[in-house]
């Protein structure tokens, strides 16, 4: 953005959807073996439009094309905590061919902008650049050091990325306290009077699993009582029809007794699958944060028809809730049985915080200044996100990409769907809000 278009007063709404556009056109996508473009070009990006205000953003490369982009903006009172507001710049892929619009295309259409990462994550990224480009801008200082991270490989467990800063340049976060990033923040509308946003305070533990099994490898036409490709099949299926017993966490109780307020009604933990068929779009989310949960994603086995292999493997991605991950192992071995080897492949903590001080009370200030009828409320995370890393650094973290949704929209089937969207007047909504947050914090 050049002086020009200061002069003319251009803001961080102006810009929000175009930065999401151009963020969206950087193929970035994460296959989890390094074989895809990487995250170089976007880091690269997103560093000069923080230097086009006057920052010194840094570019931390952990792999060949790995890279993270990095800077702090000062406070006006550098004495008190830091806060960080960090976003991954990759993406699961997308098969061009399945979608409506082209995935990489940033394509605006139907009030939405459209393509892989518009809500996971890319939606985020561009609403903090927009943010920061504009207070910068208009000489607006944030009331206390920012730290501003756009990271690589989130989206295969962030070795490349945030476990490589936190491991490796730990100094960056060097008076953080608080974090806020990914899949929080979202309206969910009971009535008019009424839109819940939901914070995520809480993520499920990650064991991404190989399975092996070794058999008698030998002639497809013999009897074979010791065929690895059965022994493995029948143990991935016990495993998948599998069905958890409900753990109610401290954050699933308080998400329940503030929707149950929210509704009029209230909602049994004893009960969910009737609670569950009350969420509508936010179903998914909620229904996946009740229990722990493996699903089997890979199977591999044999070269040739007429061959019985001597091995076949598959992969399970099992998730576990804060506090249940003893009694996960101990289920999934169970059903799994003696004949089944099980190693990790990645695996990661849960994480949990309370819900409550001052950046929750900012939260909330700032999304009622924007839409009357909203109050926040805590909600768990099914899946993963970078703050697990950080929470070794002792960051508190919490999922807040304010953005104001249409009912209809499924937004939970956004994330890693086909025609993955987000709506501009949301984009515009969520700068509103965090350059509020910013200040309120």
């Amino acid at each position: 953005m050049s002086e020009t278009d200061t002069a003319r007063g251009v803001t961080g709404e102006d810009e929000v959807v175009d930065l999401c556009r151009e963020l969206i056109r950087f193929d970035t996508s994460n296959y989890g073996d390094h074989s895809g473009p990487g995250e170089r070009k976007a880091a690269e990006w997103v560093a000069e439009k923080l230097a086009e205000v006057g920052l010194e953003p840094k570019i931390y490369e952990s792999h060949p094309g790995r890279a993270s982009t990095v800077a702090r903006i000062e406070g006006e009172d550098p004495s008190r905590p830091a806060l960080l507001i960090h976003g991954h710049l990759d993406v699961v892929p997308a098969n061009a061919a399945d979608w409506t619009h082209d995935p990489f295309s940033g394509e605006v259409a139907d009030g939405c902008v459209w393509g892989r990462g518009a809500v996971d994550m890319k939606d985020m990224d561009a609403m903090t650049l927009a943010v920061v480009r504009d207070r910068l801008r208009s000489g607006r200082r944030p009331p206390r050091d920012i730290v501003v991270a756009f990271l690589a490989d989130e989206e295969a467990g962030g070795t490349y990325g945030a476990r490589h800063l936190v491991d490796h340049h730990p100094e960056l976060f060097e008076g953080v306290t608080e974090a806020i990033s990914e899949v929080g923040g979202f309206s969910y509308t009971v009535s008019e009077e009424r839109r819940l946003y939901l914070i995520q305070t809480a993520e499920k533990g990650m064991h991404w699993m190989k399975l092996t099994v070794a058999g008698t490898a030998g002639h497809g036409s013999m009897i074979h009582r010791d065929n690895a490709i059965t022994e493995l099949s029948e143990a991935v299926a016990r495993v998948g029809r599998h069905t958890f017993p409900v753990r109610v966490t401290k954050t699933t109780r308080a998400f329940l007794d503030e929707l149950g307020d929210a509704l009029g009604t209230e909602l049994d933990p004893e009960d969910m699958e009737s609670t569950i068929a009350k969420l509508g779009g936010i179903a998914k989310l909620i229904g996946a944060s009740l229990r722990n949960t493996a699903n089997p994603t890979q199977l591999n086995a044999g070269y040739k028809v007429n061959v019985i292999p001597g091995e076949a493997t598959a992969h399970i991605d099992g998730r576990f809730l804060p506090g249940h991950e003893e009694e996960f192992l101990a289920d999934l071995d169970r059903l799994l049985g003696p004949h089944v080897r099980r190693e990790d492949v990645h695996a990661d903590k849960a994480v949990e915080t309370t819900f409550d001080g001052a950046i929750v009370e900012a939260m909330q200030s700032a999304l009622l200044a924007e839409d009357p009828a909203a109050k926040a409320i805590p909600f768990m995370l099914s899946a993963g996100t970078d703050a697990k890393s950080f929470d070794d650094l002792g960051i508190r973290g919490f999922g807040f990409v304010p953005l104001k949704l249409p009912p209809e929209l499924d937004f939970a089937g956004m994330f890693h769907g086909v025609d993955e969207r987000v709506p501009v007047d949301g984009l515009r909504f969520g700068v509103r809000v965090l350059d509020r947050f910013i200040d309120a914090s």
